[in-house]
């Protein structure tokens, strides 16, 4: 069900909200008229290249610049020794923090200019500094940089091995953490007293984010006022001064960081990367405006990767299909250092997710930390949540088969009933609300479930393998309460703070903390003050991204922007709504507490005809002339609100494929997504999120997939090499919705930027699993390749003795033999 879009100057300010207005962003993006970091100019601006290891693992003997340093038009190169050398007041530490804490963490230093050692290809090495790009990027071949290579590992599990390299001196073993969380004891209990059980093991393969618009960065320093100016790709610019003030050792108060038009950053733009305060450093040392954009080539190698999970887990029922218990043990890849918030991905972003939709009574889950010799592994689009939904729905599957259920049948039996919500999970977090049925019943309504099954036996019997596949995925968004977090080991708040202020002329700027990079935020966030204050939407202009223009802010990912920062300017917009209050009684005669406030009109109750719109009540706030006593003049509120709970959008996706056995190509028939993100603010904006998210699930689940050699070589280091899908791969979507509030923030919202990818890739491995049940193949690792599907067949045929598995007729065999037709 497609969500036709609305004119905004059609719609009422009380109707704002909910409404598919069209995107305010979208002309400038659309026209070349939007400003995106590389498109920055500055007088004097010099450009910035990074000289990285061409090595996995390797020790540096020796670095040598001279011949660099001496090119006509190099301004400077620099090393690891260089930011040692220099006398900076204050002192940097030159190396990059981890911002989420573990009681069994092993920190290791994260040098921003490698050292002695490289444990990545892509490490940085060296920086040149030129008076253009491309003499900058050919002044990185003049550097000399003598190696002694190492041994190398990328695979998590074989780096926890006794022979394995050994990455960091002071992480031994490799073992990045040990992490648990549910009750062991009551889990094994659960298992002994099984009637039934299933078994996976399974690989979540690591994927390269694939953001429109590569890292980069612009510095430029003032040694007037030691005032650092800082615009980059960035999802959360007050964390980035932060840290960054930090690493290159300069004054929070004295750096400004700027987010432009980001092209997209599904988490690859969270983290604070060595290239960012690279660039500062450099501008600071020079006195020049210094930039730096990264290749498409540099992202493949450098930019946090996601997911990296090898697991085995197992699922115990009682004889009617009753789940009673959930057995979990994750080796998570971490790569060569620990980014930003990569402690938290595969344990509370995980673990926390593992029962899904379902009330599981027993849980426990064991994971372990493994540092090898790929790119940092940190948020990647759902960060930990895609993974353990996964995990969960792939082992629904497998549950449903052991028992002999329908799966359908066999998630409903399972679902938490609707009348238990709050739920308390056995990993412990609350949710909030939920009716997991109706998602369910949509969806099957949508596909026409009972017929497809008639059709699948029909295609059966003529050699056509048709397959349906379940997700009924759970998410957690909008992370909280801090007091919480900070119990957690997250190293800062997870409150957003807001300001919306009214002009004397009544029109309205609503700054806030998130920061947006492609997800509708002007638009979405301007409806939720016009519907508060009763303004016109045109009349309301949205700011983000900017330390310098917003008070703080903890920026925008894993969901969080309608939950925490759209509620945080409901509290701003409701605190300048009683401010108004208390003007307009005074202008009215009136007491405050006769004063009703709708449509942008405050009126005196049962006195309709006496009343004063809040665009004369801010001119009044302004001019000051009749204020009540003690009023300060003008009309502004801040807030930092700081929710109780996560909140947890929920939903249903069925995906329809046809495969060929013959030939292991997969089509897609349907694409059903009914999705439950609470209230939709503007339905357009929620339908094109889910959209963008299940084009990225599908990636996973059929496409893509970091590669690497045995010397730690990335082997899919571009788009010829990492299968990335295009419009043609993604099929066309039907999408519909249930509305659950959330009770947790006051818009009753749930968040959507990342259900698609949560919820896509087990349902289109269901899918294909399901259609090659004939074959006895139940489990193919992601991406699912042609290759793969049709080796998992022949495999799994070899070993029933080339007749496919016992169950599988006579007739369905000739036609895959004979080369039936599709």
């Amino acid at each position: 069900m497609s969500v036709d879009s609305v004119d905004p100057d059609e719609v009422d300010a009380a109707d704002i909200l909910g409404s598919a207005i069209e995107r305010r962003e979208d002309p400038a993006l659309l026209t070349g008229d939007a400003e995106y970091t590389d498109d920055i100019q500055r007088q004097g601006l010099l450009h910035m290249a990074v000289l990285r290891s061409q090595y996995g693992h390797a020790r540096i003997e020796d670095v040598d610049t001279s011949e660099a340093e001496e090119m006509a038009g190099v301004v400077g190169v620099y090393t690891h020794d260089d930011l040692h050398r220099e006398e900076t007041p204050g002192g940097g530490s030159y190396s990059l923090p981890v911002g989420w804490l573990l009681e069994s963490l092993r920190q290791v230093d994260h040098p921003i200019l490698a050292d002695n050692r490289v444990r990545y290809q892509g490490d940085s090495i060296a920086v040149v500094v030129a008076e253009d790009r491309y003499l900058a990027h050919d002044a990185l071949d003049s550097i000399d940089v003598n190696y002694e290579r190492l041994d190398a590992v990328t695979d998590p599990v074989e780096a926890l091995e006794d022979e394995a390299p050994a990455i960091h001196d002071d992480a031994e073993g490799n073992v990045a953490f040990d992490w648990e969380i549910g009750d062991a004891d009551r889990t094994e209990g659960a298992f002994e007293s099984a009637a039934h059980t299933a078994s996976i093991d399974l690989e979540n393969q690591l994927l390269i984010p694939n953001a429109m618009e590569p890292r980069a960065a612009v510095a430029d320093y003032n040694p007037g006022t030691n005032e650092l100016d800082v615009s980059m790709t960035s999802q959360n610019p007050h964390l980035h001064r932060l840290l960054m003030s930090g690493v290159i050792g300069h004054p929070e108060h004295k750096l400004r960081v700027k987010a432009p038009d980001v092209g997209g950053g599904f988490g690859s733009k969270i983290h604070h990367y060595a290239e960012e305060a690279l660039v500062a450093w450099v501008a600071k040392h020079l006195e020049r405006p210094i930039k730096w954009t990264a290749t498409r080539t540099e992202t493949y190698k450098t930019d946090a990767q996601g997911r990296g999970h090898r697991t085995t887990a197992e699922l115990a029922m009682e004889e009617d299909g009753n789940v009673v218990g959930l057995r979990v043990d994750t080796t998570a890849n971490l790569g060569s250092y620990l980014s930003t918030f990569a402690p938290s991905v595969p344990t509370y972003l995980y673990g926390t997710l593992l029962s899904g939709q379902y009330d599981v009574p027993a849980i426990h889950c064991t994971v372990t930390g493994a540092f090898t010799n790929v790119p940092p592994v940190d948020a990647y689009r759902g960060a930990g949540r895609p993974e353990a939904s996964f995990l969960i729905e792939r082992l629904a599957k497998l549950g449903a088969e052991e028992v002999g259920m329908d799966p359908a049948e066999f998630r409903r039996r399972n679902f938490v009933p609707d009348d238990a919500f709050p739920y308390e999970t056995q990993v412990a977090v609350v949710y909030d609300s939920g009716d997991y049925e109706k998602t369910l019943d949509r969806a099957l309504e949508m596909v026409d479930y009972d017929s497809f099954r008639e059709r699948q036996e029909e295609a059966r019997e003529e050699g056509r393998y048709l397959g349906v596949g379940f997700s009924c995925y759970i998410e957690a968004c909008g992370l909280a309460p801090s007091e919480l977090a900070g119990q957690l080991g997250a190293q800062a708040g997870l409150w957003e703070s807001s300001l919306v202020r009214f002009h004397p002329s009544g029109t309205v700027t609503a700054y806030c903390g998130t920061s947006g990079h492609g997800q509708g935020h002007a638009t979405t966030y301007a409806q939720i003050v016009a519907n508060e204050l009763g303004i016109p939407y045109e009349d309301i202009e949205v700011v983000e991204g900017d330390t310098d223009e917003i008070p703080h802010g903890m920026g925008t990912y894993g969901s969080r922007s309608a939950a925490v920062g759209g509620s945080s300017l409901v509290e701003s917009s409701q605190k300048l709504v009683e401010k108004g209050r208390k003007i307009a009684a005074h202008q009215l005669e009136a007491a405050p507490d006769d004063i009703e406030f709708e449509d942008g009109e405050f009126r005196i109750t049962g006195a309709p005809d006496r009343s004063i719109g809040i665009k004369a009540v801010a001119q009044q706030s302004y001019l000051a002339h009749d204020l009540p006593d003690g009023m300060e003049p003008g009309l502004e509120a801040t807030s930092f609100y700081d929710p109780d709970n996560f909140v947890f959008p929920f939903g249903t996706h069925v995906a329809v494929v046809e495969v060929d056995p013959r030939s292991g190509e997969i089509e897609f028939e349907r694409y059903v997504a009914v999705d439950d993100v609470g209230n939709q603010i503007n339905p357009k904006i929620v339908e094109g999120q889910v959209h963008g998210g299940v084009a990225q699930g599908i990636g996973q689940a059929l496409y893509e997939g970091a590669e690497y050699d045995a010397n730690a070589q990335l082997l899919t280091g571009s788009m010829q090499d990492y299968a990335v899908p295009k419009a043609m791969h993604v099929p066309e979507m039907e999408t519909d919705s249930t509305v659950t509030e959330s009770p947790h923030n006051p818009l009753g919202v749930k968040g959507v930027g990342e259900a698609g990818t949560i919820a896509a890739p087990q349902a289109v491995v269901n899918a294909v699993t399901d259609a090659l049940e004939p074959f006895g193949v139940d489990h193919i690792e992601m991406p699912l390749t042609a290759e793969r599907v049709w080796s998992a067949v022949e495999g799994q045929t070899a070993a029933d003795g080339g007749t496919g598995d016992s169950d599988t007729s006579t007739d369905q065999d000739a036609a895959v033999d004979d080369g039936g037709d599709r």
